[in-house]
């Protein structure tokens, strides 16, 4: 996925409003930039970091500037867009790169399923059970090389992880797709102390028959696109 206009690089002021940034531009220039991402961006929104938007010239945009990556001290990127995850891996479905799903002939966005939700994908054709694919973006890390999901509770992620199980019971396949948006990490687990009810029920989903998968990514100023497999950690979450 190619970013409409290439990112310039700026320096991060402060974040606030959920979705309002201060950014200085490398000529000095102080102005706001968008904040594509409500979540709590742990150790992604210190003042100072060097981050990566992208510029537009849309007159019905208040806004001039998009805030798209965080760069972090050795260089590594994260991509901090949420919606950008499902364009990522629509991408790499048409193509054939998620090797767990290739062989399907359709694939639809946005269906609906389970209670008042729709699903990121639905994938069917040929002699191939219809699968369900949800797609979650991962942006935290605090140890290492591990990607670490939820970076705050989710009670929205821990219900479509129940629906994709309902899926499962009814003879589909459901897949929870973790796509990774940085470059610094090379496996995922769950964030069970920052949300033990998502821990839980990540746990219930897989033991209902959830495949749980989760990819790299590629990330440069340019664009994002999907990278290596990376292993899933999958032993029981305590919740007591």
């Amino acid at each position: 996925m190619e970013f409409a206009t290439p990112l310039i690089r700026a320096t991060l002021l402060r974040r606030y409003n959920r979705f309002l940034s201060d950014i200085q531009l490398v000529d000095g220039t102080e102005t706001r930039a968008h904040c594509p991402n409500p979540g709590s961006m742990m150790g992604l929104k210190d003042a100072g970091t060097p981050i990566w938007v992208e510029p537009n010239d849309d007159p019905k945009k208040k806004l001039k500037y998009g805030w798209r990556l965080s760069e972090l001290p050795e260089g590594q990127m994260v991509c901090i867009d949420t919606s950008l995850p499902n364009r990522v891996v629509g991408e790499a479905l048409q193509s054939g790169q998620v090797a767990e799903l290739a062989g399907y002939g359709q694939i639809r966005a946005e269906v609906p399923y389970g209670t008042k939700s729709r699903v990121d994908f639905l994938v069917s054709g040929g002699a191939l059970p219809d699968a369900y694919v949800e797609v979650k973006n991962v942006t935290l890390c605090r140890d290492g090389d591990w990607a670490e999901f939820p970076d705050s509770v989710t009670a929205r992620g821990a219900k479509h992880l129940r629906e994709l199980a309902d899926m499962a019971a009814a003879g589909h396949r459901a897949v929870m797709l973790y796509l990774v948006q940085r470059t610094d990490c090379r496996r995922l687990r769950m964030a069970a102390d920052l949300d033990p009810a998502y821990a839980a029920a990540f746990d219930a989903a897989r033991d209902a028959g959830v495949e749980m998968l989760c990819y790299g990514t590629q990330i440069s100023a340019k664009g994002i696109w999907l990278s290596d497999a990376l292993p899933v950690e999958l032993h029981d979450h305590a919740t007591g």
